[in-house]
Formats: C-alpha cells, sequence, structure tokens
C-alpha cells in the first residue's frame, strides 16, 4: 500500500495538469474568438458606415441634379410646365458606374460595379393639396367640393372626409391660454403626408389617396398641365369624367399655355377655370432618388420650391430617407 500511493498522487497531478492545459486551450479559444467577432464587428459596421456615406453624398448629388433641372427649367421656360419638358422624363435605374465613367480621373477602384441609380421629378401640383381645405379655421368650400368629388370617384368613405375636414379645422385653432382644457385634446397639424392619419384617415384610404392629394406648406392651384384626369374632374365642377379624360388627351398633342386654352381643349365651353384654383405652372416639386447598393435599397424623397427670379431659385423644403425592405415596392 505504502509503494502505491505515489504512483497515484504522480496520476493525480499528471490528470490536474492534463485538466489545466484542457482549461487553457479553451480559454485560449474563446479570447481568439471574442477577438475575432470583435474584429468581424469593426469591420462589419465600418462597412455599414462607409455605405452609409456613400448612400448619403449619392443621393445628395442626385437631388442636387434635380435641383440644377429644374432651376435651368424655370430659367428657359418659367411660364408653363408640362409633362413634355427634361424634368418630367424619370431616370431608369442605372449602373452608377455609367456616370463616374464621364470623370476621367475616378479609377477602377472608386466605381461602384454593383450600385444603381434611378430617380424621378412629379409635379406636386398636379395633385389636390390638403392646404386649401382649411384657411385660418374657416373651410373653403370650393376645396371641400373637389375633395368630396374626388372621395366619390375613388369610392372612398366620406365619413372620413368629413373627419379629416374637422380635425384639419381644429388643429388650426390658436389658443394662447395655456389653461384651457380643451387645448390638449385639439389634433396636432400634419406635415406631410403619411402624418394625415392624425387627421383621422385609414391607411388603406391614404395609399388609395396617394397619387392624387398632398399637403403642401401653402395654398396651391392645380396645375391642368399635369394633374391626371381624377384630379381635373375634381377640382372642375363643370367636368365629368370624359372632359378631363380628353382635356388629357389634348394636353398630350400640344401643352396648355394659359388656364382659358383648358376649356377649348376639354371641349367644354362651359366649364370656368380660375387663377386662384388652376395654373399651368408649378412652383412646389418632389424629388426621388432610389439607390441600389448589392442587397440594399434605400429611397430619398425631398420636396422642393422653385421661385421666380434670375436665375429661379430652387430651396429644399424637406428630405426624407428611408431603407427599403428586399421585395417591397417603391413608392
Amino acid at each position: 500500500m505504502t509503494q502505491r500511493r505515489p504512483q497515484s498522487g504522480f496520476a493525480a497531478q499528471r490528470g490536474a495538469a492534463i485538466l489545466t492545459a484542457m482549461l487553457t486551450v479553451v480559454l485560449v479559444a474563446s479570447l481568439a474568438a471574442s477577438v475575432l467577432w470583435q474584429q468581424w464587428r469593426a469591420v462589419e459596421v465600418e462597412a455599414a458606415e462607409r455605405a452609409r456615406t456613400q448612400v448619403a453624398w449619392v443621393l445628395t448629388g442626385a437631388l442636387d441634379w434635380a435641383r440644377l433641372i429644374l432651376r435651368e427649367d424655370g430659367r428657359s421656360n418659367g411660364t408653363v410646365d408640362h409633362l413634355a419638358e427634361p424634368w418630367a422624363v424619370p431616370l431608369e435605374q442605372a449602373r452608377l458606374s455609367t456616370f463616374l465613367a464621364a470623370d476621367r480621373n475616378a479609377s477602377s477602384e472608386d466605381v461602384t460595379e454593383d450600385a444603381f441609380l434611378s430617380g424621378q421629378i412629379i409635379d406636386l401640383q398636379s395633385r389636390l393639396n390638403v392646404a386649401n381645405l382649411v384657411q385660418g379655421g374657416k373651410v373653403n368650400e370650393t376645396s371641400l367640393l373637389a375633395f368630396t368629388r374626388l372621395f366619390d370617384t375613388l369610392d372612398l368613405p366620406g365619413s372620413e372626409l368629413d373627419l379629416m375636414v374637422e380635425n384639419l379645422r381644429l388643429s388650426q385653432i390658436q389658443d394662447s391660454s395655456a389653461e384651457n382644457p380643451t387645448r390638449r385634446s385639439l389634433p396636432l397639424a400634419p406635415q406631410e403626408f403619411e402624418q394625415l392619419s392624425w387627421l383621422g384617415l385609414s391607411a388603406s384610404t391614404l395609399e388609395r389617396l396617394r397619387p392624387f392629394v398632398t399637403l403642401l406648406p401653402a395654398v396651391t392651384p392645380v396645375n391642368l398641365n399635369t394633374a391626371p384626369a381624377e384630379v381635373l374632374y375634381a377640382c372642375v365642377a363643370a367636368f365629368d369624367m370624359a372632359d378631363a379624360t380628353r382635356l388629357v388627351r389634348a394636353r398630350s398633342l400640344s401643352h396648355l399655355r394659359t388656364i382659358e386654352d383648358a376649356a377649348k381643349a376639354s371641349g367644354n365651353l362651359a366649364a370656368k377655370f380660375e387663377s386662384t384654383l388652376h395654373d399651368v405652372k408649378t412652383r412646389y416639386f418632389e424629388v426621388r432618388g432610389t439607390l441600389q447598393i448589392e442587397q440594399a435599397t434605400v429611397q430619398e424623397q425631398s420636396v422642393v420650391q422653385r421661385d421666380g427670379g434670375v436665375p429661379p431659385k430652387v430651396t429644399t423644403l424637406s428630405r426624407r430617407r428611408s431603407a427599403v425592405p428586399a421585395g417591397a415596392p417603391l413608392q
């Protein structure tokens, strides 16, 4: 028995050494994995930040390009805007390297082969403006009639229109009394189209109204050269849908130079057009830019205002950038 004890102690020491070595290997492997993960994460964060910066610069460049187009259009033909002008031609999806190839100093490493850019300029005065409905807390009956006709055409619930108008009127009430208990219950005034849901419009109604309604910071007339038939029918009380369709077809052959040309082009000489409600030029536009880099798609929507002058001044009023999920339709 006394001779076996050293062997047992030696075996125990050897087992402890093996266990210590295994624990050391596990610890080293864990530390190495942690370091590799942190390094991978840092690389991914840096790549994402670089991609975000590239997207921001490209979309900013696209917006500046659109503003230049609108400024040159205003300089050459500032009295009329129609759908045959250069600004109305959308930029179909094209490889970004197509634009960068014009720069002889750009090396092949600087050209992003997997980036695609597309864009579009939309006349926001081709739509009915929600801001026209209520001014100073009072409902504009002419604009209300136009919205009513549009809701009927699109088969949308009139109750939602009534709720929107009333909430819009309440949102414009100015009450300086901070102690007024009803002040907190007043709806907030929306600043963009999606916020019209604050006034009681459902998501389905908003989506249906999107091509025909906008929300601008000022009262605006409808551009008869760019408005779709549904908007033309809504904003001209004497029109039926056939008159509106006839006007759209006639202006595609020759754009309207004055609002008086609209009655002749539509064939309805009884239709009345007013400068406060109708126009043939536009001040407000929406610029849309979409950039796709590999699997990521980013869309930016900007509202710009063009004012007269030599040269015209084009001011960016708002910008909104959002990531588009894979397979989701672009707005």
